[in-house]
């Protein structure tokens, strides 16, 4: 009984190492939990969908984008109720995640040791992340909607993922330093709040924040972001796009677009009325457009 219940116990010692170890996700686990994407990947094993998609994608609506992700049975890729930097443009990037949950000392102290030790990261877990974002890239972070001394994105961290992405993030949680964020050209993101305070990342004192999952499939309010996902940001909303549905969502929003300009152009001309263009198109307003 008692050589059964130390093997139980390093079971579950080992699972936590484990778990651990994977707080940024391999390359295979990566490909395995995106199976449907055929294309070109990073170093990394994340889908790196072609800048002529992302390109485009910055003409498509929400409205567009959810109507193809609904028709494919994707009914949870969606999230609003953002405050906003740039909130008339357009954010379009390719996801990278990260994961923070409420400061616990000794898991903390377990990620860090690691990290500075093992893996070569530097300065503060917040940081680590960021280090590895490149251009076109989105910072996608579940920050557990932490305000008071929980941001860990000011206006450095923020110059930081603006330099090396050319973007910027979506955040649920509190930022900082919103009057350096809003300054910075290009920094179009999404955020749950704002607190003057920040981040407190020290184990054997003030502990606010430990981050927990670097690319893993991460939740951004009722929506589930993956690594890879398509970030299409505007009006105050976010879709998070899989990539072996980005070129459709492309192509179906370009039809759209056209089909509009048509019958828009036929209303003014009163060849059509509006309850003609509204519904079902007659076979002879198909072969019109």
């Amino acid at each position: 009984m008692k050589y059964l219940k130390f093997l139980s116990s390093l079971f579950i010692t080992l699972t936590f190492c484990t778990s651990l170890k994977a707080q940024q996700i391999s390359k295979e686990e990566l490909i395995f939990l995106t199976p449907q994407w055929k294309g070109e990947r990073f170093a990394d094993g994340r889908p790196k969908v072609p800048d002529a998609i992302l390109n485009r994608m910055k003409l498509v609506t929400l409205e567009e984008a959810w109507a193809v992700l609904k028709s494919e049975n994707y009914k949870h890729q969606y999230e609003d109720g953002w405050e906003s930097i740039n909130p008339d443009s357009v954010l379009v990037g390719r996801a990278v995640t990260a994961i923070f949950m409420p400061g616990r000392p000794d898991i903390h102290r377990a990620i860090d040791d690691r990290g500075h030790t093992k893996d070569g990261r530097i300065k503060s877990q917040n940081a680590w992340t960021v280090a590895l974002l490149v251009q076109r890239d989105v910072y996608v972070v579940d920050q557990f909607g932490a305000k008071e001394d929980g941001p860990t994105i000011g206006d450095n961290v923020g110059m930081a993922i603006l330099t090396n992405s050319g973007n910027g993030i979506i955040y649920n949680g509190a930022i900082r330093d919103i009057n350096g964020l809003k300054e910075m050209k290009s920094f179009t993101s999404l955020y749950r709040s704002y607190h003057p305070s920040h981040h407190l990342n020290n184990p054997d004192g003030d502990l606010n924040t430990t981050l927990i999952g670097i690319n893993q499939p991460t939740r951004i309010g009722q929506a589930t972001a993956m690594p890879g996902d398509v970030v299409l940001a505007r009006d105050g909303a976010v879709m998070f796009i899989p990539p072996h549905l980005a070129e459709k969502v492309v192509k179906t929003s370009e039809i759209v677009r056209l089909r509009d300009m048509f019958g828009h152009q036929r209303i003014r001309e009163r060849k059509y009325s509006a309850a003609q263009i509204d519904n079902r198109w007659s076979d002879d307003i198909e072969k019109d457009f």
